[in-house]
């Protein structure tokens, strides 16, 4: 295996880096005395070394294994059903193994980013130090999910969060270089790769040799990835493509040498000879040729990632390079970025954690007005609602990766969702920190204010929260849509579909007669939390009621009412987080776990607020006529707004 050939590169990094304090290690052959050296890198490598294949090939088999029907929880809420399948119990996907090979790679890597990495250091310097990059290649971290005889450590999506958690908890600087290197920079490959395009790149990759970049936004584009400009023409000959271009705010793009790229290719249509221009991905590398990077941006965060400009000038991109198939390029991109997407709420979580330490270490020892100021009511909430976020954000991120280690493929709303909510969490949580600590929260030396900085681009890249809000409602809509479509067609035949209509009429008349659909997560969740569990399914029915009605009223056209799509999105957001903290909230209890009760408080207390939101915002969808004003009035003061080019009223000194 490749990865047991790197083993000595591991001892002669670990020779140069030293140590601060003495840790044995045994390596292979004589090493020089009296050097103190670090042990992260080679219990990593040895780990990969000592690991069976068999790992890899199962995930595999679980990436491969497809559903007849959604067993997705949250396809089903939108039609008012209940399915547990992928939520209850809370997933515990990693075999006796896989979990041994994690505890062999968690130590390394913590003790890594607690005694190599300076975050604060990278920042200031606006990229990531070269010893950090070294150690890491030298860790396996560019390689994660990388299949072992392709080089890489061959970890499934459960065991590669963990790793994303300890990163995000130490430096969202170095998060965002590995999230974009292999969560979307290759991961096209891992997807979508032929065999030869996989056995080629994959180990550059997974070494660190070679750096992945992911190239999707445009300056015309950037939510709307549908738009783009880039152009691959085929060349007479047909063995390459032409391939120029623009590509804005590119992570990685001053560094990598690989890049996953999108561009526009005239696609004929089979059938009636048309050529239509279709979207088709590429891997490119920079040693084509025409590829060149503009300067690193300056930004607010993630300072030590580099982002730049990526600009393709007649590059020559061998037809073999065509990633998936052509002018499949939309589909490949969605994949990939859904597929990703789970990473980043682990990441968070991790980040999360981190603050909070900070925030409770300052709060269980400031003392005013004659007391410890955790003593006080309004920090005792600030804590609890930190504490609800980052439990909510790590189960639901823990959820998405074992549902899609398990071989379920309909996960797109559940990642949506854990993104949207991870990055506001975290935003949340780091903004609530610096206010328990005050005017300490605020400087610069405590490192929170640059975590700030950091969690702002995440309700911005790889899919802006207000585009995923759109996605979640629509997607989720178009389910209970295409319902009420085949209940439309059962019309036109009512006598040979006499099943279905009664009962769906009957579950639509008790809905709406509020007596409920007969829906129970009775013997499912712990009895201890039996009543947040009645809570869920009643918010589960209102949350569909006002869906149906949407739909009835609105039909295609809703794709036009954002001002109720968000609302609606809101209300799956904070539905889906009430299941997935109950299921994990009931494991614990179930088994008896030191922190059961507290994670029965924890879940509890979201579950009532989560469930007060969803009535009231679906009782105002659905009865309260000032929601109409409500819209009517944001669509007139932002007209206003954009017509006078900014405030529209005077000083009120009118001077």
């Amino acid at each position: 295996m490749q990865a047991a050939r790197r083993i000595p590169g591991v001892r002669r990094q670990l020779l140069r880096l030293g140590s601060r304090r003495s840790l044995p290690v045994a390596f292979p052959g004589p090493t020089r005395p009296g050097l103190a050296l670090r042990p992260y890198a080679s219990e990593s490598r040895q780990a990969v070394v000592d690991k069976s294949e068999s790992l890899s090939s199962d995930a595999s088999t679980r990436e491969k294994a497809a559903k007849g029907e959604s067993n997705s929880f949250a396809v089903g809420m939108f039609k008012g059903q209940l399915i547990t399948d992928q939520v209850f119990p809370y997933p515990n996907v990693l075999n006796e193994e896989q979990t041994q090979f994690l505890k062999e790679l968690v130590g390394p890597v913590a003790r890594f980013f607690e005694e190599v990495n300076n975050p604060a250091k990278n920042d200031t310097l606006e990229q990531v130090e070269e010893t950090t990059l070294r150690g890491l290649k030298e860790l396996g971290a560019f390689g994660l999910q990388v299949p072992t005889e392709l080089g890489g450590m061959g970890l499934c999506n459960t065991q590669y969060a963990r790793l994303a958690e300890i990163v995000g908890m130490h430096d969202l600087g170095v998060s965002v270089t590995l999230g974009a290197h292999q969560s979307i920079g290759f991961k096209g490959i891992l997807l979508f790769g032929t065999k030869a395009q996989k056995e080629k790149y994959l180990p550059k990759v997974a070494s660190g040799e070679a750096l992945a970049a992911f190239c999707l936004t445009e300056p015309s584009s950037g939510s709307d990835a549908a738009s783009i400009r880039s152009s691959a023409e085929p060349s007479p000959c047909g063995k390459y493509y032409i391939l120029n271009g623009t590509k804005l705010w590119i992570s990685n793009g001053g560094l990598a040498d690989i890049f996953t790229v999108f561009a526009r290719t005239p696609v004929t249509d089979a059938a009636t000879g048309a050529v239509k221009q279709k979207i088709t991905a590429f891997v490119v590398e920079r040693s084509f040729g025409g590829v060149t990077s503009g300067p690193a941006e300056k930004k607010m965060g993630i300072k030590a990632s580099n982002t730049t400009e990526v600009h393709f000038d007649g590059v020559r991109v061998p037809v073999e390079n065509v990633l998936g198939e052509v002018g499949s390029g939309f589909k490949v991109a969605v994949h990939i970025l859904n597929n990703g997407r789970f990473g980043m709420a682990a990441t968070l979580a991790g980040t999360m954690k981190a603050i909070i330490a900070k925030a409770v270490e300052h709060a269980a020892n400031r003392t005013q007005f004659g007391d410890k100021i955790h003593n006080f009511g309004l920090i005792q909430e600030k804590l609890a609602r930190m504490a609800m976020l980052q439990y909510v954000t790590e189960s639901v991120a823990y959820m998405v990766s074992a549902n899609m280690d398990r071989g379920y493929t309909e996960f797109q709303i559940e990642a949506a969702i854990s993104k949207i909510f991870s990055s506001e969490s975290a935003w949340k949580v780091t903004d609530e920190c610096i206010q328990v600590m005050g005017g300490m929260g605020f400087m610069k030396e405590p490192g929170i204010e640059r975590v700030l900085r950091d969690t702002r681009i995440f309700r911005i890249f790889e899919g802006t929260n207000d585009i995923l809000r759109l996605f979640v409602a629509l997607q989720g809509c178009m389910g209970k849509g295409k319902e009420l479509s085949g209940l439309g067609n059962a019309l036109k035949n009512p006598f040979g579909n006499v099943g279905l209509l009664v009962g769906e009429a009957g579950k639509q008349l008790r809905r709406r007669a509020g007596l409920g659909s007969g829906l129970s997560l009775g013997g499912i969740v712990h009895p201890e939390l039996s009543r947040s569990g009645d809570l869920a399914v009643k918010a589960l029915e209102q949350f569909a009621t006002v869906v149906e009605a949407s739909l009835i009223k609105h039909k295609k056209a809703i794709v036009n009412e954002q001002f109720l799509l968000q609302r609606i999105a809101d209300g799956a957001i904070d539905l889906y987080t009430m299941v997935v903290v109950l299921s994990r909230a009931s494991r614990s209890l179930s088994e008896g776990q030191p922190s059961a009760q507290h994670e029965r408080m924890l879940c509890d207390t979201w579950c009532i607020e989560a469930a007060t939101r969803i009535r009231e915002t679906m009782t105002a969808l659905e009865s309260d006529p000032q929601q109409k004003e409500l819209f009517r009035n944001f669509k007139g003061i932002s007209k206003a707004l954009v017509e006078r080019g900014g405030v529209v009223t005077s000083n009120p000194l009118g001077v």
